[in-house]
Parts: structure tokens; C-alpha cells; sequence
């Protein structure tokens, strides 16, 4: 199964998940410090909100979630043929999953897209511990999306 992934800055994580559950009527898959993802069912959607206060209402960044790695290389390897350049992340961990992804660059407004699968869950945001008390002030400085 493929599905869009939407990532949004969110200023109020509680108040945010609290619409999106009665919107989409269904509850966050997964709900950590400063962040929480849906599996929308109808309309197919992987919807991501990262707390992000000051950016609430904006794209942190966009993404296709595909169910394994073979289809992960498979678009990587099309939209390499196509010309467009990629950074290749394998057994990454963030948001609280480690994944096997790629990002898609030079997009012509500059949006963020990634390609990924999940290979499992994590308990940590990034991939140690220690990383995940600086999530907040890496969300808050960051211009460009940190993953998911």
C-alpha cells in the first residue's frame, strides 16, 4: 500500500490531534513528545503533525510511504533516471521509526519530499536517547524537515 504523507508544523500538539481525530474520525497511530502521526484510512493518508510552535499551519514537508524497501529502490532508481537528484537515508531513525527512505531535491518550489518505508518502531524521535531532548530546538531552527 502507498499513501501521501502530509507533515505539519502544529503550535499546540493537543489542541492540533483533538481536530484531526474528529476530522479524519480516527485517533493518532502514534503519539510521542512533540508529535503524532494518523493512518487515515479514507482519504489514504499518513498524516504527521510536529509540534513546532511559531509554524503552526505550515508544511514542515510532504512524502509517499511504500510498504517495502524494494519499492523504496524502485522509485529511487526511476526518479534517479529522471534526473532528479536524491540523499539516500538507510536504517535512519526519526519520528520515532526507523525507516529506509530517500529525499527528493530540486523540486521546483523548493518543497520537501521524501520516499520511504517504515522497518519498525522506535522509542526515540532520533537515534539515541540524548537526541531527542534537542527535538524542540532543532524543529524550531530548522527552515528545512528533519524526516518522518
Amino acid at each position: 500500500m502507498s499513501r501521501i504523507q502530509l507533515a505539519l508544523n502544529v503550535d499546540n500538539l493537543e489542541e492540533s490531534i483533538a481536530f484531526y481525530s474528529t476530522l479524519f474520525a480516527t485517533e493518532p497511530a502514534k503519539t510521542k513528545a512533540g508529535y503524532a502521526n494518523f493512518a487515515v484510512a479514507e482519504p489514504p493518508l499518513k498524516l504527521v503533525l510536529i509540534e513546532n510552535p511559531g509554524r503552526g499551519g505550515s508544511i514542515n514537508h510532504l512524502g509517499v510511504e511504500v510498504s517495502d524497501v524494494d519499492t523504496v529502490d524502485s522509485e529511487l532508481s526511476r526518479l534517479s533516471e529522471a534526473g532528479f537528484a536524491s540523499t539516500v537515508e538507510r536504517d535512519s531513525t526519526c519520528c520515532y521509526a526507523k525507516q529506509d527512505k530517500f529525499w527528493v531535491e530540486n523540486a521546483p518550489n523548493s518543497e520537501q519530499w521524501e520516499i520511504y518505508t517504515v522497518l519498525s518502531d522506535s522509542e526515540t524521535f532520533w537515534g539515541a536517547q540524548s537526541e531527542d531532548a534537542e527535538f524542540r530546538a532543532k524543529q524550531t531552527a530548522r527552515e528545512t524537515p528533519a524526516c518522518c
